[in-house]
């Protein structure tokens, strides 16, 4: 009982020496509340807004997939039935896969011509401003005013499109570019491609720009090749700039949608239905938009997992 009584004691008596040794933090002075007072206040805001328009929408999907709210009329909560079924939607699990063969499909062109396009625009040769403003412009129209202006252009007859085509030999001018899923395919892809370019691009050059020249002088005088320049030198240095873009790429290419709203419709049948666009076409010409909800859900939980990768690729990059 005295053994126990000393080690309680002598206890007590390390606890106290060890928070003597702790340092004590001072009270906050009174400019220290107001500066974290006027944070809170600037900050607030920004809280509110994310939260009414982010947080709360978020969360009201996740409840309505949970449901089978018919938009219309009475509802009933039926648990996990909507994500159980998705797995049966032969039309979502094939707008699953159309969505993938398209990201896989323009990914690589759009990173291999918008860093070839910053090669030449870092150049510095004359006209470069020029070319890089005239490049970038199809992004600054943006998507949509481009998907009408394809539509038009890649009509039969008498669209752009089909009379330089055919002035080459290369098409015939009746060609029904809509028609075929193949063909209008190859036309959203060569769009996007277009289009997406000239924003990687300017991606790039803004990480090359933070190279400092004094790499590539050593380079030269180790007798290095433009290539090998590339190699050893630019690309090592970009990869978080190209880590980014390929991310940015791969998400906007799975939240695809106006190009194929707009030009296809979806057509021929459902063989160009994105995923974006069967969660849409389930809402709104279905109706059922607990089904729709569960979809959205599903969507944002793949396009979290790959901004998570993202981070992760960018802090490996810091190590």
């Amino acid at each position: 009982m005295a053994g126990g009584s000393i080690g309680r004691i002598e206890a007590q008596r390390h606890r106290g020496v060890v928070a003597e040794r702790a340092p004590r933090r001072a009270p906050r002075t009174r400019r220290e509340r107001l500066e974290a007072r006027a944070g809170w206040t600037l900050v607030s805001p920004a809280i509110v807004m994310v939260a009414v328009f982010i947080l709360f929408p978020l969360g009201f999907c996740v409840y309505i997939s949970l449901t089978n709210w018919p938009l219309i009329g009475p509802y009933h909560f039926i648990g996990f039935a909507n994500y159980t079924a998705l797995p049966h939607n032969s039309v979502f699990l094939q707008s699953i896969v159309f969505t993938l063969e398209y990201t896989a499909i323009v990914t690589v062109p759009i990173l291999v011509f918008g860093y070839l396009l910053a090669v030449f625009v870092r150049s510095n040769r004359p006209g470069a401003s020029i070319f890089r403003t005239c490049v970038f412009l199809p992004y600054i129209v943006g998507l949509t005013t481009l998907s009408f202006l394809a539509e038009v252009e890649l009509q039969p007859g008498y669209g752009t499109v089909n009379v330089v085509l055919a002035k080459l030999h290369l098409a015939s001018i009746s060609t029904i570019w809509v028609q075929n899923a193949n063909l209008a395919l190859v036309a959203i892809c060569v769009l996007v491609v277009w289009l997406a370019s000239g924003f990687t691009m300017m991606l790039l050059l803004a990480g090359m720009q933070g190279i400092p020249e004094q790499l590539y002088e050593s380079a030269d005088v180790d007798g290095a090749t433009w290539w090998e320049k590339e190699r050893m030198v630019t690309i090592p240095l970009l990869r978080r700039s190209i880590a980014l873009s390929l991310i940015i790429s791969v998400v906007g290419s799975i939240l695809a949608f106006n190009q194929f709203y707009i030009i296809t419709d979806g057509g021929p049948g459902t063989s160009t239905v994105s995923l974006v666009m069967e969660i849409y076409e389930t809402f709104n010409t279905a109706m059922h938009v607990g089904a729709a909800s569960a979809m959205a859900v599903a969507l944002i939980i793949v396009v979290g997992l790959i901004t998570f990768v993202q981070f992760r690729i960018l802090r490996a990059d810091d190590v």
